[in-house]
């Protein structure tokens, strides 16, 4: 396979939030799914990558995912039977359900059929790991079967979030005092990479936002890796940060004690 340039162009997406958010689908498109302790919401998990993504993060490594023609299409049906064989042993082991991606967000209406099904159907925990640039088409339904968002909040400085994602930063933004404001529990992630997100004032603006909202029960300050470059390789691509080593521990536990600093609980 011949080499393509490091990203293509984001998709564009409807001018009407609302319309888009309340299309019924005969079903959605799902990448894969698996069992995970610890990273994706308290305790075990069933995860579904949902296929499709607005970002094109120079750090991604799940690309696979990017293109909603890239997973399969699947009923809700089948997709809540998968996660029911495993009611048993998430009940013992404590944890629930999560949808990640790519974007659940790109499929709202599918997304928000799933979060239903899971919290009132199986009694699972729920949990939405969303980058927040398209909260708006999240529902209010959406949101009140949705017991914990997990959001990235890649960088304080718009003009390097737009360098690293491609898109504005605006409105995860909105999205995080949206969820603020109606007391839904969140999860902020912030991904550490050197000589990009590692800059001072960037970190302590994303700290001193996360401490404003007052519903972020902890940060997750993630330690860049490289372990998605062979997915950029497989799909003809050269991973643009092949020569970004991760940071350090020491660097790692400053960035924390950064957010520490603001009262935030960090892991």
């Amino acid at each position: 396979m011949g080499t393509a340039p490091f990203r293509s162009p984001p998709p564009s997406f409807p001018a009407t939030a609302a319309a888009a958010a309340t299309r019924r689908p005969a079903g959605g498109s799902v990448h894969s799914w698996d069992l995970s302790t610890g990273v994706d919401g308290p305790g075990t998990r069933f995860t579904a990558f949902l296929a499709g993504c607005p970002l094109r993060c120079l750090y991604c490594h799940n690309p696979d995912t990017w293109r909603m023609r890239s997973g399969r299409r699947m009923a809700a049906d089948a997709l809540v039977a998968e996660a029911a064989k495993y009611r048993a042993f998430i009940a013992a082991a404590g944890g629930g359900a999560t949808l990640s991606g790519g974007e659940p967000l790109l499929q709202p209406v599918f997304a928000g059929e799933l979060l239903h099904r899971f919290k009132h159907e199986l009694g699972y925990h729920t949990a939405l790991d969303t980058s927040g640039f398209l909260g708006a088409r999240a529902t209010e339904a959406l949101l009140a079967d949705t017991d914990l968002v997990l959001l990235d909040v890649k960088s304080w400085d718009r003009a390097l979030y737009r360098r690293l994602t491609g898109r504005d930063l605006g409105p995860t933004l909105e999205f995080a005092r949206r969820l603020a404001d109606r007391g839904s529990t969140v999860w902020l992630r912030f991904v550490l990479v050197p000589g990009l997100t590692d800059d001072p004032a960037n970190i302590e603006g994303v700290a001193a936002f996360a401490a404003s909202l007052g519903n972020v029960e902890r940060v997750d300050v993630l330690p860049f890796h490289t372990l998605g470059a062979a997915k950029w390789e497989a799909l003809g691509r050269r991973f643009p940060l092949r020569s970004t080593r991760p940071p350090t521990a020491e660097r790692t536990a400053a960035v924390r004690a950064v957010f520490a600093g603001h009262g935030l609980r960090t892991v």
